[in-house]
């Protein structure tokens, strides 16, 4: 079977550069899989978890909070913002910071801060259900 080479970046380093049999990304319009030969395309990536998938080895699921994904037929890279082993994650420490996120909702002063507030709800809400 073909391999596609896949690239994950954060903005500190490359954390992922290997021949994968197929990944799954998951982009602002659903997720998607890579397979070798897949049409180029570029597009948003939400927070979620990212899958790489080879033959001989387990599914390694990675938490993305979110970047942008570019596809050849060769290649997949995704830069994101951050990445997370889903492992790793603590869902009593996401419990804790998504209660103080709600609470930030209900202390904004300004739509700003309000929006920044909504938007790390939906972040931990994305960490916990990939956390199960």
């Amino acid at each position: 079977m073909n391999k596609v080479h896949f690239e994950l970046v954060s903005p500190e380093s490359l954390l992922v550069s290997e021949e994968v049999d197929m990944v799954v990304v998951p982009g602002t319009e659903g997720d998607f899989g890579v397979l070798v030969g897949h049409a180029p395309v570029m597009t948003s990536v939400r927070p979620g978890v990212l899958e790489i998938h080879n033959e001989n080895t387990n599914t390694k699921r990675l938490f993305v909070s979110g970047g942008v994904c570019e596809v050849t037929s060769e290649r997949c890279t995704v830069l994101a913002e951050e990445s997370i082993d889903v492992e790793e994650l603590d869902r009593v420490n996401l419990e804790e910071r998504l209660q103080n996120a709600r609470e930030d909702i209900e202390d904004s002063k300004n739509e700003s801060e309000r929006h920044r507030a909504e938007v790390s709800v939906q972040l931990f809400e994305e960490m916990l259900r990939a956390a199960n």
